[in-house]
């Protein structure tokens, strides 16, 4: 990514170009990040291709102002903290679930290095910390979304836990973006994803969290009150607009494949 094409990401998330790559920049654009970069599988649902490389997730994600999930959020935010001047690694994560530990490459997360350690950043995991979590730390993590915990497994795997609960487990052997490609690929059409099972579309706000899943449209407050309501058909197009900045020219339909609902 060149310094044209930072800069334009860096708009794209509203933060200014950090004066060093250190931890309490990273702490910054990890938030801008949530904050304007949607978690979305609208691309399933719209038949739109999911290409895990650098002008493809530059394209959706900056110039067309979209959002997309592990593979694209987190691949994308790698290339901008590159372009910045941080060490960054890809590395692959499984998914706890209802059923134990989802598929190889289920997700993407990332560790950077910085002048004040490792830290790992995640902007692609729905709801999970507002900040990057020290990597090296055993100890409990305060963050608003929670309180957090990485701890090492037997087999020398990372699982990360939140509030208590495991969220998943981290493999610490660095990857390349295309070996996501099976996983991405597995998400986007196996009736068991929980992607082609539902329709997600989901930010952080300033005081808290608005999500669209379906036609329901979910605003939680920084308190924890919740507030539902269905949104008409008339109105869907207009909510993605309005609440995600995410222009589209027809309403995506989770297919027959998919039934229910779920984030990743």
């Amino acid at each position: 990514m060149d310094a044209t094409a930072a800069d334009a990401y860096l708009a794209r998330i509203g933060a200014a170009r950090p004066a060093s790559p250190d931890a309490e920049a990273l702490r910054g654009l990890h938030l801008s990040h949530l904050h304007s970069v949607p978690f979305e599988n609208l691309s399933i649902h719209l038949g739109e291709e999911i290409v895990l490389a650098e002008q493809p997730l530059l394209d959706k994600i900056v110039r067309a102002r979209r959002g997309g999930f592990c593979y694209e959020l987190n691949g994308a935010f790698a290339l901008l903290l590159r372009a910045l001047g941080y060490e960054v690694e890809l590395l692959s994560a499984r998914v706890f679930g209802p059923d134990g530990l989802g598929i190889p490459y289920d997700h993407l997360a990332l560790r950077v290095q910085t002048p004040n350690g490792p830290w790992l950043a995640d902007v692609g995991f729905g709801r999970n910390s507002h900040y990057p979590l020290r990597w090296d730390s055993r100890e409990e993590q305060a963050d608003p979304s929670g309180v957090f915990r990485i701890e090492q497994t037997s087999e020398g795997d990372l699982d990360i836990l939140r509030d208590g609960e495991p969220q998943y487990r981290l493999e610490q052997r660095p990857r390349a973006h295309a070996d996501f490609e099976v996983g991405c690929w597995w998400h986007q059409t196996s009736p068991k994803s929980p992607f082609t099972q539902s329709l997600v579309c989901s930010r952080l706000t300033g005081n808290g969290r608005v999500t669209l899943s379906g036609r329901t449209l979910v605003t939680t407050g920084a308190d924890g009150a919740r507030d539902e309501r269905q949104v008409g058909e008339d109105e869907v197009l207009a909510v993605y607009r309005e609440h995600f900045g995410i222009v589209l020219e027809r309403e995506p339909e989770v297919g027959e494949a998919g039934r229910g609902t779920g984030t990743r």
